[in-house]
This record gives structure tokens, C-alpha cells and sequence, in this order.
């Protein structure tokens, strides 16, 4: 694909599509989970669906830990592995929630799975055995997570963000408010571990920091975006540019915006696609973007576009960095 082309992934989901997660290694292999119970596996180079797994019910989010392992969760509240090599193996439950999953991340520092559900449990797996390693404290509802490096940070119900050091689970490092007055979305880590990207329900989005000094809090921020006049759009999705640290958001104003969050600028705008995006995420070295425009039932039960998922190679303006010069 040219810089700044995009295409659509041939055969999609049939229903709303909740998470898109690429393989972190070198491949361009795409999870794709849905409400129509399926978690699909695609081959974005050539644009093949290579497996479709079959829930129980809708499957809420879904990840990647490496060319041959991922997992998925939703409404039947099991969290299972899939083989992705292996698309005749129906996978392996390897576990379960005390209500339904609502997401989940590999984390490469623990070689374990990460799950969150509206049980108020993080649970942390061990993709080896049949069974829980750990779980964490209990809190509300939890409605987001991200992992990447040696933090964990969890949003839940209640606006509350829980920031924990892996090696250390038995409490939080720091229990903080979220900056934004409206219900949690969507949590991001930075590339670099400095901190994350949270967004909201009311077009807002918050840059955090985990460095509680003075001088490193006072740079925190957060801006309005994925509006249109006085219309106020959830922000459903954020995903990090792997090489580059700056960020997209999606919205329910059916737009993706790239943003260089250390300077506090807009990169660019796509879009409008025909509907909301539901998801976002970025391949292993930032070369491929995709984009889940599919309906949120932000609006309630109507008639809205077929679900798809677009790909995306962006343009270096898109996602780099402008960087200032002398004169």
C-alpha cells in the first residue's frame, strides 16, 4: 500500500465491532472481535481471513501475544485462548469472570494476560496453565486497562484510575480521579512508559503522567476534540504510534484524529467514515493502521452502515513528530 491509501478488509464482522489487536511481532496478523460472538483472524498483507472463532456470546475485546496465541472475552464471560495457527481448534477456556469481560492486554513483562470485567476483578493468567495466577483487589466496574512495560493502569465505573507497578500487584502505586468529569472509554500507555492517554464519553481527552513530582504533573493536560458546533461525541478509541509516541483518537462523530500530545498539536484528521469508530490500533512498527467504523448505539437501536474495518498506511505527517527548528 502507498503512504496515505487505504482499502477495506474483505469479509468483516456481522455485528459491532468492539476491538481490533495486531500480533506485536513482525507479521501484519489482525484480531478482530465483534457482537456477532466471533473473534476473526486476518491476514492484513493480502487481505485473507485465516480463522474464525466462535463464542458463546458477544466477545468485548480481544489480544494478541504473539504469531500463534491470542485470547478473547465477552459476555459469557470466559476468557479464552485461541490458537491462531490452528483455526479448526475451537481454543481453550482458560478461565472465567464472575460477569462479563470487558477487556484485556498481553503483557510481554509478566508473559501473562491482563483481564478486566465488570465484576470490579483484574485478573492476571498465566497462558500456560489452566487458571488464575493472580487477581488483584476488587474495585467497580472495570471498563478499561492497559499494560505495556512495568505499569498497569485500570479505569473503572466510578471514574476512579488505578495505577499499579507489575512486579508489585498487591495494591495500587497510585489511586487517582479521572481529570475528566464524564464516564472512563478508553486508557493508553505511552511508548515510553511516561504515561497514558485517557478518554471519555464527552469529547474530552486527558494527557496523564505517572511521575507524581511537581514540575512532571504540572505539564498534564486535557483538550476537547470529536466535536461538531454543540455536538459532543463520545471518544471511543486511542491507540499509539509505536515508533513515533503520538496518538489517534476515534469518535462517535465517525473521525480519526493523529495528535502530537508533547506538543500539544493536531497532526491530522480522517474521515468522516460512515459511522462510529468503535477501534483503533496500530501494527508493530506503525506502518498500518485500522480502523473499525461500526455503529456504537450511541443514538440507540436505527439503521446504520454495515460494519467494516479499514486499513490504513499513513502518511508520515500523520504520525511523526514536527519538529521544530532554529531561525
Amino acid at each position: 500500500m502507498e503512504p496515505g491509501s487505504e482499502r477495506l478488509l474483505d469479509n468483516p464482522p456481522q455485528d459491532g465491532i468492539s476491538s481490533l489487536a495486531f500480533s506485536p511481532s513482525s507479521s501484519n496478523l489482525l484480531l478482530v472481535s465483534s457482537w456477532d460472538k466471533t473473534a476473526r483472524l486476518y491476514d492484513t498483507s493480502s487481505n485473507v481471513a485465516k480463522g474464525v472463532w466462535q463464542n458463546h456470546a458477544a466477545v468485548l475485546d480481544c489480544t494478541v501475544q504473539d504469531d500463534h496465541t491470542g485470547f478473547s472475552g465477552g459476555l459469557d464471560r470466559a476468557v479464552r485462548k485461541i490458537y491462531l495457527n490452528q483455526p479448526e481448534d475451537p481454543g481453550l477456556n482458560i478461565g472465567s469472570h464472575a460477569r462479563e469481560v470487558s477487556c484485556m492486554e498481553f503483557s510481554r513483562e509478566l508473559g501473562a494476560l491482563v483481564t478486566g470485567g465488570w465484576d470490579g476483578h483484574v485478573h492476571i493468567w498465566d497462558p500456560r496453565s489452566q487458571g488464575r495466577a493472580q487477581s488483584l483487589p476488587p474495585s467497580e466496574k472495570v471498563f478499561t486497562l492497559a499494560v505495556s512495560g512495568q505499569r498497569l493502569v485500570v479505569g473503572t465505573s466510578d471514574r476512579s484510575v488505578l495505577i499499579y507497578d507489575v512486579r508489585k500487584l498487591s495494591a495500587p502505586d497510585d489511586r487517582r480521579e479521572s481529570s475528566l468529569k464524564h464516564q472512563t472509554r478508553c486508557i493508553r500507555i505511552a511508548p515510553d512508559h511516561s504515561g497514558y492517554v485517557l478518554a471519555s464519553v464527552e469529547g474530552r481527552v486527558a494527557v496523564e503522567y505517572f511521575d507524581l513530582s511537581a514540575e512532571v504533573q504540572a505539564q498534564r493536560y486535557a483538550f476537547k476534540c470529536h466535536r461538531q458546533d454543540d455536538l459532543v461525541y463520545p471518544v471511543n478509541a486511542v491507540a499509539f504510534h509505536p515508533t513515533h509516541g503520538t496518538f489517534a483518537t476515534g469518535g462517535c462523530d465517525a473521525m480519526v484524529y493523529t495528535w502530537d500530545g508533547q506538543n500539544k498539536k493536531r497532526l491530522a484528521h480522517l474521515g468522516p467514515y460512515k459511522t462510529s469508530i468503535a477501534a483503533l490500533s496500530y501494527n508493530f512498527d506503525g506502518s498500518l493502521m485500522a480502523i473499525a467504523a461500526s455503529y456504537t448505539y450511541e443514538e440507540g437501536e436505527k439503521e446504520h452502515p454495515p460494519d467494516a474495518v479499514y486499513l490504513r498506511c499513513p502518511l508520515e505527517g500523520e504520525v511523526k513528530r514536527k519538529v521544530k527548528t532554529g531561525g
